[in-house]
């Protein structure tokens, strides 16, 4: 978390730390419910109403006693088809590329895109700060269990958490210290000693003062036993 607060010092409104998620929800939906859903997991997690300030130059988090998450709707009913589908992806990056300030949050927004009456697609998008991947599967597995438990009028099945995740930060930080810190040091100041300090590949252009982080991906297909070898190697 300080690692990332300081990136975001350096270059405010980066957007190359925001986490997206999007889940396609198909039948009738009750959107209070899902609503009521995703607010409930925003209680439950106090890191999800964590916001981070600066305190004589250093990363401070501030816990929010409360924290509103909203579910506002786009719909995309007026399009169908192939032609749908290239407007939903638009939306999804546009919400992705959308920033966060860390010192006033939330930290996680929402957005539901209806296609049709009975097909959704909803939008998570969290700051790395407070998630990552592992993150967004608990997030996924919660909210199933309680829009199911909330649409059918049952109270949240889901116990109350005995850590958060500060709790473990803090275990971390004690543990990470005196010897145990000296000696992951010394570990990697041993592997890394005699690397380069940048990783030179030759490009059809110079690398930029500034990292822009637009780049685009090329899929290629593997034969398997160069997919063998290469799983043998890692």
């Amino acid at each position: 978390q300080e690692r990332l607060w300081y990136l975001d010092q350096l270059e405010p409104g980066d957007v190359a730390y925001v986490v997206s998620l999007a889940l396609r929800l198909e039948g009738p939906l009750d959107r209070a419910s899902l609503e009521r859903a995703l607010q409930e997991i925003v209680r439950r997690h106090e890191v999800l109403r964590t916001t981070f300030i600066s305190a004589s130059g250093k990363a401070v988090q501030v816990v929010h006693p409360e924290m509103t998450i909203t579910l506002p709707v786009t719909s995309l009913t007026e399009v169908d088809g192939e032609a749908q589908e290239l407007r939903l992806r638009s939306e999804l990056a546009a919400e992705s590329g959308r920033s966060f300030d860390l010192a006033e949050g939330p930290l996680c927004r929402a957005r539901l895109f209806a296609l049709a009456p009975e097909r959704h697609v909803l939008s998570l998008s969290i700051h790395h700060i407070v998630s990552d991947a592992w993150s967004a599967g608990v997030v996924s597995r919660e909210l199933a269990a309680l829009y199911e438990a909330f649409s059918q009028g049952r109270p949240s099945p889901l116990p109350e958490l005995p850590l958060q995740y500060a709790d473990y930060a803090a275990w971390q930080r004690g543990w990470l210290s005196g010897e145990a810190l000296e000696a992951q040091i010394a570990y990697w100041k041993t592997r890394l000693e005699g690397a380069p300090r940048a990783l030179d590949l030759p490009a059809d252009r110079p690398r930029p003062p500034v990292p822009t982080h637009r780049g685009s991906r090329r899929g290629f297909a593997l034969t398997p036993d160069l997919s063998r070898a290469l799983i043998e190697l890692g």
